[in-house]
Parts: structure tokens; sequence; C-alpha cells
């Protein structure tokens, strides 16, 4: 089995799905000297000794051709782990390989230029992490409709042993995402301009804001324009993972209204620790959260379902406890990087690219 794939380096949601389906490819239950890594980028992390020797490692695009072009591969199965990747596909002589293909989210949500279509033929599996991103997918490439994925919903972490520690006092509505231009997407803009009326019936309420990138001064600039409401929102910039735990941990509720998401690792985090979110109508957030039963799900660009939402979600007692309760068990039923796992390893299997 061979998986090509980007850098493994980051913690992106592709980034960490990809750890996670390496780690699984390379188990000590499957035959290590069938698996291979080839991965362009940096260097990849936490890669065991045992498992090293299966990995190709390329630094640039003609790195990657080149390696591409002269190493032996397998003849079972690939699975190309970015749509990018995709145009590596000539230069991996996979004759008689079955070849997958996994569909994240945004880079999928284009007319794909005619060499990519091209190579889309040779996919014989095509994979998704959610039924949003397939709908939007065939919405710009519409000639694959009669094509049938198999939709592989992602995990993280796993279970919390014991009961969880109860949120801060203060009711403390988390942000946590890439403060960045081209995901400016995911609802920061519209919660900052509902701000004001979330305040008006909860004065107590706080709106931490984690992350950093380019689009970080436009929204803190949004937020001082607010006048003293502004004051309630707080810019925690870049966290650790251990500091993500902490943040995820004081928060009352997670909120990520966004308009473009493909699935949304960081709902899972905060239902792992068993807080609510508040999602968007409008893309996988609602597959992943499953309003009404881990969170709420509100239109993006309206003011009042956006205060709402969140007011509900900042509440206190039985209500809370039940609605924080359901969300643990979401997640801890269907989305620990366990759950993932087999997920993707059934799905390989049945498409004849493992073994039984």
């Amino acid at each position: 089995m061979l998986l090509v794939a980007p850098s493994l380096a980051g913690v992106g949601g592709i980034e960490a799905s990809g750890r996670l389906a390496w780690e699984r490819l390379s188990s000590p239950h499957r035959s290590r000297d069938t698996a291979r890594l080839f991965c362009y980028g940096a260097v990849v992390p936490d890669v065991d000794e045992g498992a090293r020797a299966t990995v190709i490692h390329a630094r640039s695009k003609v790195g990657a051709a080149l390696l591409a072009a002269t190493m032996p591969w397998p003849d079972r199965g690939a699975l190309i782990w970015h749509l990018g990747l995709l145009k590596l596909l000539p230069f991996l002589r996979l004759r008689r390989a079955r070849i997958g293909l996994f569909l994240h989210g945004i880079e999928a949500w284009r007319r794909l230029d005619p060499w990519s279509r091209r190579l889309l033929r040779r996919v014989d599996v095509f994979l998704t992490n959610s039924t949003h991103t397939w709908r939007e997918f065939l919405r710009f490439n519409p000639e694959w409709s009669a094509v049938r994925p198999r939709t592989v919903q992602l995990g993280v972490g796993s279970p919390v042993v014991g009961p969880l520690p109860a949120p801060d006092s203060r009711p403390i509505v988390l942000m946590l995402s890439r403060l960045v231009t081209s995901e400016d997407y995911k609802g920061h803009r519209e919660v900052i301009r509902a701000w004001p009326r979330v305040l008006a019936r909860r004065p107590d309420a706080e709106l931490w804001i984690a992350g950093d990138g380019d689009l970080r001064p436009d929204l803190e600039s949004n937020a001082r324009a607010l006048g003293p409401p502004g004051a309630a929102i707080r810019f925690v910039g870049t966290v650790s993972e251990l500091d993500k735990q902490a943040l995820l941990t004081r928060c009352r509720c997670l909120a990520m209204p966004s308009r473009s998401e493909g699935f949304g690792l960081v709902y899972l985090e905060a239902m792992r620790l068993g807080r609510p979110c508040l999602v968007g109508t409008e893309d996988a957030g609602r597959e992943v959260v499953n309003p009404p039963e881990a969170g709420v799900a509100v239109r993006p660009d309206d003011p009042g379902e956006l205060t709402d939402g969140l007011c509900r979600l900042l509440g206190a007692g039985v209500a809370w406890e039940r609605l924080a309760g359901q969300a643990r068990r979401r997640y801890e039923q269907a989305f620990t990087a366990a759950h993932f796992q087999l997920r993707l390893e059934d799905a390989l299997r049945d498409a004849g690219m493992l073994d039984g």
C-alpha cells in the first residue's frame, strides 16, 4: 500500500488525518514491508525507526517527480491524500494498482483544470470526509455525479477517562482556528459583529479568539470599533497543544459558524471535552455536531440567530449539562482517532486496496 501525502508536519486537518492514516497503514498488525509513504514537503514528524525505512521524502516539486519516476512502487493500491498531488500520478507508474483519492474540502471546491480532470479518470475509489465535501465537488465538477464515493469521517484523540472538569465560572465563548485571510470564512467577523447583542443578554460573557495570522489585525480593529463591548473580546494568539486543551476546558462552548468547512476537527476536540459547538448551516459542521445533539446550527450572516445560539450555549444548569454530555458521548461513540482509522481501513479493504 502506498500513501502519497503532502507534508504531515503541519497542524491542519489534512496533516493530522494524514498522520493517523499512515499510523494505521504502517501499524504492526499490517505487513510493514508493503507500506510506503511518499511525502512531499517538510520532514514527517514522529515516524518511528521501524517505519522510517518506508518513508520516501522529497523537498521540491522537481525532486518529487524524479523520485516518483525512479522508485519501485507496490502494485496493490495507492491512496493519494490531497487532490493537488494527483499530478504525480503519471510519474508513479502504477499501472496495475488501484488508485484512491481522498477529498478533504475546499481544495476540491473549484472547477478542476483539464489535466486534473483527465487524471481523475484513473481514480478507482473516491474517499471524502463528509457528504458536504462531495456535494461541493460535484457542484463544480458535475461530470462525476454518477460516482458513488465512500464517506470516511475523521477522528481525533481518545476518550478522556473520568469526569470532565467544569468550565470557568465566567461564560466564555472560544473561537479556535488559524486567523489567515485565505480562511476568512470561519465566522469570526460575524461573531464579533453580534457580540454587543450577546452582552446585552449576558453582560458577563467573554469571547476568546485563539490563533494567529494575517487576518488578526483586521479582526482586532473590528473588535475595537465596537467600543466598550470590544473589551469583552480577548485575542489569545498562538497557542500550544497544552494551552489549547486548557482553553477548551475553560470555555462554555466552541463557536465556529463557518461557511466553507469540509469537516472541522476542532469540533471534535471540543466535543471530546464535553463542550457543545456552534456551527454554521452552510457546511459540514452540521454533519459533525448533528444539532441539536451536540450543539446549535445558525446561519452565519444572521446576527439574531448567532445571538440566540451563543446565549443558549452560554447557559448553565441542567440544560447545559445535558448538551455537554451529549457532545462527549457523540465523540466517544463515533469520532475518536481509532474510529477514523477503522473506517479508512474498511473502505480501502472494500475497494480491494488492502488485504482482508
